[in-house]
């Protein structure tokens, strides 16, 4: 079993921050990525920290597991509220292929968060089971988190990931939100070129990876899903396609907040602006939880 590399560790609103590395079976090398510990998990004179709530953030295309750090604007809150949180790398770094950086939405940072099935990615493109497995042992044997209560949310190409990944794995996630996501990648450029070059040309099974085909194919969970979206997001009517996810929800059963906000953009300016309030939405699900 591989050691955890701790990269740098700094003190946060009380808490920690802290940036780490482990070798990865499912990416064939070495990913990063980053722990916010607030107060209450910490040990300290007279204390003993407790295991807390973990939030995963899955980031957007070309980014990293420092976004959320640096630009999110979620540790002050996460400090008051006593929730972890916990972000990836967006793709395997070190197995590198031809054309891998060709273009800067697949490939190298645009992992799109699951099992790729199509040489040569199929040998390390494994973010469905790296976020969903390796990372969260991780965290829990490392680091004191609970083992019971995690939370999932993302941007982008992380909000797709975040709303399939909680779709797919009902028994992992307590509570899934996203931030301007991908929401019909099947139908969208970006989720075209991803889903033909990682999974081949077998839209069967680019539904199974589809947020909105997900909704419509699956049981409807328990888990209301809260969507962001600024509508002067460059991106918005070509890529993001919100409307999809409504319909699909609504005509599923499927619980959806799906909030739209006048004049914001992609930027993590929006980010950083809705933050604080998907915090509570997943604290209220992973801090009431018996």
């Amino acid at each position: 079993m591989s050691a955890l590399v701790t990269r740098s560790e700094h003190a946060c609103f009380g808490g920690r921050q802290g940036f780490y590395e482990r070798t990865s079976e499912a990416c064939a090398g070495p990913m990063r990525f980053s722990v916010f510990l607030p107060p209450r998990a910490l040990a300290s004179a007279g204390r003993v920290g407790e295991r807390v709530p973990a939030l995963y953030y899955l980031a957007g295309l070309t980014c990293t597991e420092e976004h959320l750090p640096t630009k999110g604007g979620a540790a002050k809150l996460a400090a008051e509220l006593g929730l972890a949180l916990v972000s990836c790398d967006t793709s395997p770094r070190s197995t590198r292929y031809p054309g891998d950086d060709a273009s800067w939405d697949f490939g190298v940072g645009a992992g799109f968060y699951l099992d790729a099935t199509m040489a040569p990615w199929s040998a390390s493109y494994r973010m469905e089971t790296h976020v969903t497995k390796e990372l969260v042992s991780w965290v829990e044997e490392a680091f004191p988190i609970a083992r019971d209560r995690r939370g999932i949310f993302g941007h982008s190409m992380g909000g797709h990931g975040a709303l399939t990944l909680a779709l797919r794995h009902p028994q992992l996630y307590t509570s899934a939100s996203a931030l301007a996501p991908i929401v019909a990648p099947s139908e969208v450029p970006w989720g075209q070129k991803a889903f033909a070059g990682y999974l081949g040309e077998d839209r069967a099974r680019w539904a199974e990876h589809d947020t909105c085909a997900l909704v419509r194919s699956r049981p409807r969970t328990d888990l209301e899903l809260l969507v962001d979206q600024g509508t002067s997001d460059k991106f918005l009517e070509r890529e993001l396609r919100p409307e999809l996810l409504e319909a699909a929800c609504a005509a599923s059963g499927q619980r959806l907040r799906l909030r739209r906000h006048e004049g914001y953009d992609h930027s993590y300016y929006f980010i950083a602006t809705v933050m604080d309030d998907h915090l509570r939405h997943h604290a209220e699900a992973l801090l009431t939880r018996p």
